[in-house]
């Protein structure tokens, strides 16, 4: 009987709507059988080498030509999939598209689930489960930084350094358990030392990982960034500066930011999610009034607050206070802005700008850096931790690895020793597919996008 993961399926792979070109991707055993009974060309897709392209026309069953295309043969296990697979490089109308994957659903094959090609690439060995996650992040990567973090981890970066990690436990706890097996002959394989030192290695490794995960969110997912000051400090010129267009309006009359206007920006390689809040204030206007208790959710769930205020006013401590009630301390950047109306102003501010002239936003760019990704930087050579899940795994594995040291510092045998370096071992496995279970699979592979 065939299961539901030995069927051969299909979908558009390219994005939908109306374009230049589409291609509908097929794959599984039935890949070829299928294509031969809708495409007319010089040869049968069956009997075509594998990595080689052919032109023909797709022809429907009541023997009218849909479309002139271009097919794609790839002969397992040297696919994507691992599987026969073919992609029909077809006009992009939807219309054509849908006539010919409805004529394929007339031939052993069905539609494929959210994130089934990659899923079957996993199944079939040609990719981890952490390599499979990045395919994702590198489609959904919106800056420079984000991409290098996804091809990092598609590349095995991730995978290679925690294979090694879990290697290095199972060749630890292997030791550990034969010595059980020759308890009676009182036979040691590997000293308590080394195995100490074994496990105080893989903590140290493990730590950079986990350390390496607040760098890595930020590049995957960005930075929620709140700009907050009372009415009128130029929150919304600071925004306009940074996004080069006129997207928020500026007046001298307070309280015209009446909403949350949100735009992200690139900066260095950086996703800034801006949130220009209006100003907080006593108001009695509803509007702005309800105004203000947006900015004030804005401040609770932002990355980053930039509190701002101006040159030519007095340092707002009750507003600071305020601000501090809603976050904390170590996410605020405070900002002085208008120092081109007076460049003598003294405070205790962590950037002074001019949103006008554009003096010191390079160095609030600076520190908005350092507060977003901290002082450690990491290169596309380093393996990094962008996903939660993973960053999970790595806190359990740890765990069990300090519960295996307290088990050693107590002199316990050896017993408990190995149970917790094989469930550090399992922690481990989770990351890359070693140890998965079917309810991780389909959670992962739904958030896919069809097609992929």
């Amino acid at each position: 009987m065939i299961t539901h993961e030995e069927d051969t399926i299909t979908a558009l792979a390219t994005p939908s709507g109306e374009g230049a070109i589409s291609i509908i991707r097929i794959s599984g055993k039935n890949s070829f059988s299928s294509v031969d009974n809708i495409f007319k060309g010089k040869i049968k897709i069956a009997e075509a080498q594998s990595h080689t392209i052919h032109y023909g026309k797709i022809i429907s069953s009541q023997n009218e030509t849909i479309d002139d295309v271009l097919v794609s043969v790839f002969r397992n296990p040297n696919s994507f999939t691992g599987e026969d697979s073919v992609e029909i490089s077809t006009h992009g109308s939807p219309l054509i598209i849908q006539k010919i994957i409805s004529e394929l659903l007339r031939y052993d094959v069905r539609l494929a689930d959210p994130g089934e090609f990659t899923k079957r690439a996993f199944l079939n060995g040609k990719i981890d489960l952490a390599q499979a996650e990045a395919v994702a992040d590198v489609i959904n990567s919106r800056t420079e930084a984000s991409l290098r973090g996804a091809r990092n981890q598609l590349d095995g970066l991730l995978s290679q350094k925690v294979d090694s990690l879990r290697e290095m436990l199972v060749n630890t706890s292997s030791l550990i358990e034969l010595e059980l097996d020759f308890a009676e002959e009182d036979v040691e394989f590997m000293s308590l030392e080394q195995i100490k030192k074994n496990i105080a290695e893989i903590i140290a490794e493990i730590n950079e990982l986990i350390k390496s995960y607040s760098f890595g969110r930020v590049i995957r997912d960005g930075v929620n960034v709140a700009l907050v000051g009372k009415p009128n400090v130029g929150k919304s010129s600071l925004l306009n500066y940074i996004l080069k267009e006129s997207r928020a309006i500026v007046s001298e009359i307070p309280g015209t930011t009446r909403d949350i206007i949100r735009e992200d920006v690139s900066i260095d390689g950086i996703l800034y999610k801006l949130f220009d809040t209006a100003g907080i204030r006593l108001t009695e206007d509803v509007v702005e009034k309800e105004g203000v208790l947006r900015s004030r959710e804005a401040v609770s769930k932002a990355d980053i607050v930039l509190l701002i205020n101006d040159a030519i006013s007095d340092y707002d401590d009750i507003l600071y206070n305020q601000i501090m009630g809603l976050t904390s301390e170590e996410r605020i950047i405070k900002v002085t802005n208008k120092i081109d109306l007076n460049d003598n102003y003294n405070s205790d501010s962590d950037v002074k700008i001019s949103a006008l002239t554009g003096k010191g936003i390079n160095e609030l760019f600076k520190v908005l850096k350092e507060k977003a990704v901290g002082s450690k930087t990491y290169s596309e050579k380093n393996a990094i931790v962008t996903n939660q899940r993973h960053y999970n795994s790595l806190l359990k594995a740890k765990g069990h690895l300090e519960n295996a040291e307290t088990s050693i510092s107590q002199k316990m045998t050896g017993e408990f020793i190995s149970v917790d370096l094989r469930n550090a071992e399992t922690a481990l496995g989770e990351i890359i597919g070693k140890v998965t279970s079917d309810d991780i699979l389909n959670n992962i592979f739904s958030k896919f996008c069809i097609g992929k």
